[in-house]
C-alpha cells in the first residue's frame, strides 16, 4: 500500500508553515503523537523512576521500562536488558568505546579497531580518545566501502573490534553490514553498527544482523532530542564495567567501594532520560503504522527524483564524485557490480558541490527561502578529505517529504547560482 502523504504531513505541526524541510539527517522532525506523550507525561505523570513508592513514580517507572521494551521489540533484540539508554548515539558509542576498552582483553591492550571513511566523528573520536589502534577501510568511486581491505586487516592484523556506519550522513551510501559482520566474527572480532542514519530508513533486525552492538538516537527516528539508545549483547554487557558512576547504577555503596546494579541500570547512572524514553516510545508506535517496504519506496523515489533533477544543474556534482586510487584497477565486470550495489543500497540523502558556489552561501539563501539543507563537513571530515572537498550540501529526506518540494529545490539552486556565481 502505497503511503498517503498528504494525510502523513498533517500530523506534523512544524510543517503548517511555508517551509521545504530536507534536513532530517541533522534531525527529523516530530509527529503531534510524540510532542502529546511529552506534554502528556510532565502535565500528568511527572516523577522519578525506581526511587518512590507512590503512584506518580510506579506510573512513571512502568511507563519508563515499557519504552524500553518498544525498543527491545522494534530492532529484535533478545531481551530488555539489552537496551541501554543514553542522552545521544554519540554516547553510546562512547560507552562501548570506554566501558569495553578498558577491560583487560579490550582495544586498549590487546588488538586494533576498523573504522570505514563513512564515519561520522562520533564513531572517530571516541576511538581515538581510549588509545586504539585504528585501522581505515577506504572507499571506491561509488562510495562503496572496499571490503578487500578489511580481509586484509583481519587476516594480518590483531582486530578486537570493527567500528562501521550503517548509512553514511553525507552518501547515503550503506556499507553492507551483514557480510561485514559475518567476516569480522570469523576472525574473532567484534563489531558496533553505528545506525544513527540508518534506523529512520531500513528495518533493523540485530539478532539477523547478529551485530555485537548497535547505537541509535530518538530525534532522527521522529523522536526527541536528549535520548540515545544503544543495543549490546548481554554476555558482552555483563562483562563491561559501569561507565558512569552515581545514583542507581549500584547494588550496594561503602566507604571502600561499591557493586554495580545488573544490566541495564549498571549503564543508566543518574536520573535517566525519563520523559524522552516516553517520547521515543511514542515515535515507534507511530512508526508501526507503515509498511517499512512502503517507507523504503516512497523515499527512494524521492531520491532518485533527486539524483535525477539535480545532475542536469550546471556545474552541480553530486557526490562520491570521486577518483579511483591508483590501486583501485578492475576489470569492467567489478565495476558494473560496485555501481550497481551503490544505486541499490544508497538512501535518505545525498551530497552535491556547486561550482564557483559556497555550500555556506548557497544554503544560506535558500534558507532565507523556507528551505532547509545542510552545509558543511557533516561532521566527517576524513570523507571529505577523500573526496577532496572542503564542504558539501547535503538534501536528506524524511517521510513526510515530496517530489514537488525537490523540483522547488532544484529551481530555488538555479536561481541562487545566478545570483552567486
Amino acid at each position: 500500500m502505497t503511503l498517503d502523504i498528504s494525510a502523513i504531513r498533517r500530523q506534523f505541526p512544524i510543517l503548517d508553515q511555508e517551509l521545504i524541510y530536507l534536513d532530517s539527517a541533522a534531525t527529523a522532525q516530530k509527529p503531534q503523537i510524540v510532542i502529546d506523550a511529552l506534554k502528556e507525561f510532565y502535565a500528568k505523570k511527572n516523577a522519578n523512576v525506581h526511587r518512590g513508592m507512590h503512584g506518580l513514580a510506579e506510573q512513571a517507572t512502568t511507563a519508563y521500562e515499557n519504552a524500553r521494551t518498544s525498543v527491545q521489540k522494534f530492532i529484535n533484540a533478545a531481551s530488555p536488558e539489552e537496551i541501554i539508554f543514553t542522552k545521544s548515539c554519540t554516547e553510546s558509542i562512547n560507552l562501548v568505546a570506554n566501558s569495553y576498552s578498558s577491560r583487560r582483553e579490550g582495544v586498549r591492550g590487546r588488538g586494533s579497531v576498523v573504522l570505514s571513511l563513512l564515519e561520522h566523528h562520533s564513531n572517530i573520536v571516541p576511538w581515538m580518545m581510549c588509545g586504539a589502534h585504528l585501522h581505515w577501510i577506504n572507499i571506491d568511486e561509488y562510495g562503496n566501502t572496499r571490503l578487500e581491505q578489511l580481509d586484509t586487516y583481519l587476516k594480518q592484523e590483531n582486530i578486537e573490534l570493527v567500528a562501521i556506519t550503517g548509512q553514511s550522513n553525507v552518501l547515503g551510501t550503506r556499507p553492507p553490514l551483514k557480510e561485514i559482520i559475518q567476516k569480522a566474527h570469523a576472525a574473532g572480532a567484534y563489531v558496533l553498527v553505528d545506525a544513527a542514519q540508518l534506523v529512520a530508513h531500513h528495518q533493523v533486525n540485530v539478532q539477523e544482523l547478529d551485530c555485537d552492538f548497535l547505537a541509535f538516537s530518538a530525534h532522527k527516528l521522529y523522536g526527541p532530542t536528549g535520548i540515545g539508545v544503544l543495543y549490546g549483547k548481554r554476555e558482552l554487557l555483563e562483562k563491561m564495567p559501569p561507565f558512569i558512576g552515581g545514583g542507581m547504577m549500584i547494588k550496594e555503596a561503602t566507604q571502600t567501594g561499591f557493586t554495580p546494579a545488573d544490566i541495564p541500570q549498571k549503564f543508566e547512572g543518574g536520573t535517566p532520560p525519563i520523559a524522552q524514553a516516553i517520547g521515543l516510545a511514542a515515535a515507534l508506535e507511530w512508526l508501526e503504522q507503515f509498511a517499512w517496504k512502503d517507507i523504503e519506496e516512497h523515499e527512494h523515489a524521492l531520491l532518485k527524483h533527486a539524483e535525477h533533477i539535480l545532475k542536469n544543474i550546471d556545474g552541480l556534482k553530486i557526490l562520491p564524485a570521486c577518483h579511483p586510487e591508483p590501486d583501485e584497477g578492475r576489470h569492467a565486470q567489478d565495476v558494473m557490480v560496485r555501481r550497481a550495489h551503490h544505486d541499490m543500497e544508497r538512501s535518505g540523502c545525498l551530497s552535491f558541490v556547486l561550482d564557483k558556489v559556497h555550500p555556506h552561501d548557497l544554503t544560506d539563501i535558500l534558507g532565507e527561502q523556507g528551505i532547509c539543507l545542510r552545509a558543511g563537513h557533516h561532521c566527517a571530515m576524513p570523507l571529505h578529505k577523500r573526496l577532496n572537498i572542503p564542504a558539501s550540501t547535503r538534501v536528506s529526506f524524511g517521510i513526510y517529504n515530496t517530489i514537488q518540494e525537490i523540483d522547488i529545490l532544484a529551481d530555488a539552486i538555479q536561481h541562487a547560482q545566478k545570483i552567486l556565481q
